[in-house]
């Protein structure tokens, strides 16, 4: 899968293949699948880790080489425990400082699990393939609002109502969409739990905030 392959779905979808009548232009279809993308990307993200390492004296590690970066779900400090050992970490910015008792003493491995942005290009892509579809849904429903909103004052040769049947159609396509990643959203929940949910974590203080 690739940009424009789903821009080809996008517009099977429209039933906006022939070339000489075509309503989106290729820019205007990729405007609202990167749209739909940084959706999907809110609900079901990547789920990544990455190993940091620290400086000594400092708890603070730069979060910038993390490319596409949404949230830090947890932190395994001290690395190579079983079961692991998850610190407590606040973020700032392109900051993430642990929040433990003592300071590194030197360059030590810090395991961060993160979520980040899914990505779609000319020659790659990021979206499981179990989601394209959805993207597909969500880009057409989006394309289909716009030119209702576009055509709804102007004289088209689909007649009047023309921009109606777009406005209902891309309203149930989004319909769909959102249930698509409504149910994403939902598993993605459970397994961060479980999969992440610190054993026997110290008592959070007033003063610390987690994302």
């Amino acid at each position: 899968m690739d940009l424009a392959e789903m821009r080809s779905r996008a517009r099977r979808d429209l039933h906006d293949e022939d070339v000489a009548t075509q309503r989106w232009s290729d820019a205007e279809l990729e405007r609202h699948i990167a749209r739909a993308v940084q959706e999907l990307s809110l609900h079901a993200p990547r789920e990544l880790k990455s190993t940091l390492t620290t400086t000594a004296g400092s708890r603070d590690l730069s979060l910038v080489s993390l490319s596409g970066l949404r949230s830090v779900e947890a932190v395994e400090y001290p690395v190579g425990l079983y079961p692991p050992g998850y610190a407590r970490f606040s973020v700032w910015g392109s900051a993430l400082t642990l929040l433990v008792e003592s300071a590194p003493a030197g360059a030590e491995q810090v395991a961060v699990f993160y979520a980040a942005s899914h990505t779609l290009d000319a020659s790659s892509s990021t979206l499981p393939p179990a989601l394209e579809d959805a993207v597909a849904t969500g880009a057409a429903g989006y394309a289909a609002l716009a030119w209702a909103s576009l055509a709804a004052n102007r004289v088209n040769v689909g007649g009047e109502e023309a921009w109606r049947h777009y406005l209902v159609w891309g309203q149930e396509r989004l319909a769909a969409f959102a249930r698509a990643l409504a149910e994403q959203g939902r598993s993605r929940s459970l397994r961060v739990r479980q999969l992440y949910s610190p054993a026997g974590p110290a008592p959070l203080q007033s003063t610390d905030w987690q994302p």
